[in-house]
């Protein structure tokens, strides 16, 4: 039996999608596709399908994502969900275990105001011990994303750290004679999080969660567990999603390895994922983007500066034609924001657009120029807004 979904029933799939839809229901699947390629409604159509009661594998599942706004998205493509299946974003499934495991107090985990500026404190003692050095010139930015990158791999050692092949970020490089220091940096931040209080901060929640569960003799809550937009998730995270799940269950994760915040050199095993036989799945067929706006995508992917890696799912070039991309130049940026502004409305008024942006100062002078009826996306939403229409949203990792 193959559910329904939102009222599309599975003729909306095809062929290859059918047949990871029913995979077995025990054990670990990866499923990689390029973007465009319906991952999200094939993962809610997978825990619709796990966690139907008239199948002899049916059982409580968790459809978990990211953040709070792509869990809103999930609802709005099931229309309706069923009592056995939750859906929520991670930090919501590890505040709730923490929190029936009476470790999730009032105020413990540290928000990133405060991890920054303990961060700036914790490079300032470390400095002091040696000033001469020319790694104290990069900003302190530098060294909250080693802290975020240390704790959501899960770095337990100086020696782990040491060895690590550090990728993510285009100025992530380190000399090794300077990640002594830097792990230093680390440790010092730790301390003085404790002595603030704080037990957490968001990157390293599921260390407890992780924890909590090999110690955990208990029934698991879930027997499923379907993963989508895994790639932003941290190894880590992972790994406490992968020790949630019933012994008898299955985990499905639904990710494009092209778009990972970490770095394309997560291994599988090291989140703690065990693929046996044809355990990895890809697809290929692209249903969102027009040939040239492929054409484009395939450029930059087989570029050098992109890299390979054999799990980065290139796309079938679609049949369907459209405008080519275009690429614009401007004088200054008040010349840009208005034009982007400008044709969004325009656009706005016979389809849907989405004007996306990086950071809030960018946000606070596009929105002004944007019409009043511009909607926001954002973690808060309770509701998923139907198109067409004009749309906005910061890209956030939080």
């Amino acid at each position: 039996m193959v559910p329904t979904v939102g009222g599309l029933g599975h003729s909306s799939l095809d062929g290859v999608q059918k047949e990871v839809l029913c995979l077995p229901e025990q054990g670990h699947t990866v499923v990689l596709g390029t973007a465009g390629s319906g991952k999200s409604i094939l993962a809610v159509h997978r825990a619709l399908y796990l966690a139907d009661p008239d199948t002899e594998h049916c059982g409580r599942t968790l459809l978990i994502t990211f953040n709070r706004c792509l869990a809103t998205y999930l609802r709005h493509l099931a229309g309706r969900i069923p009592g056995n299946i939750t859906v929520e974003n991670y930090h919501k499934f590890a505040r709730g275990y923490l929190g029936s495991r009476q470790r999730m107090g009032r105020g413990v985990i540290a928000d990133t105001n405060l991890v920054a500026a303990l961060c700036a404190e914790a490079v300032e003692a470390t400095q002091a011990e040696s000033p001469t050095s020319r790694l104290w010139r990069r900003s302190n930015q530098f060294f909250l994303d080693e802290i975020k990158w240390i704790a959501q791999h899960g770095v337990r050692s100086f020696k782990e750290y040491e060895q690590a092949r550090r990728v993510g970020r285009a100025d992530a490089g380190i000399e090794r004679k300077n990640r002594r220091a830097v792990f230093k940096v680390y440790k010092r931040y730790r301390k003085l999080r404790t002595a603030y209080g704080k037990d957490f901060d968001w990157n390293d929640l599921s260390h407890a969660v992780l924890h909590e569960f090999t110690r955990d003799r208990d029934a698991r809550r879930y027997r499923h567990i379907v993963v989508d937009e895994g790639q932003d998730l941290s190894p880590m995270e992972l790994r406490s999603l992968v020790a949630a799940v019933h012994s008898e269950g299955s985990l499905t994760f639904f990710g494009d390895i092209a778009q990972q915040i970490y770095g394309t050199q997560l291994s599988w095993r090291s989140a703690g994922l065990r693929i046996r036989g044809k355990g990895i799945w890809r697809f290929r067929q692209n249903y969102r983007n027009t040939k040239q706006i492929a054409d484009l995508a395939l450029a930059i992917a087989e570029s050098p500066s992109f890299g390979r890696d054999p799990d980065i799912v290139p796309p079938v070039r679609p049949t369907a034609d459209g405008p080519l991309p275009t690429l614009k130049a401007f004088s200054d940026k008040a010349q840009e924001r208005k034009y982007v502004a400008g044709l969004a409305r325009a656009l706005a008024k016979t389809g849907t657009v989405a004007v996306l942006f990086r950071d809030r100062a960018l946000e606070n002078t596009l929105t002004r120029l944007l019409s009043c009826d511009a909607k926001r996306l954002h973690r808060d939403l309770k509701t998923w807004p139907r198109p067409p229409g004009l749309f906005y949203h910061r890209f956030s990792l939080s």
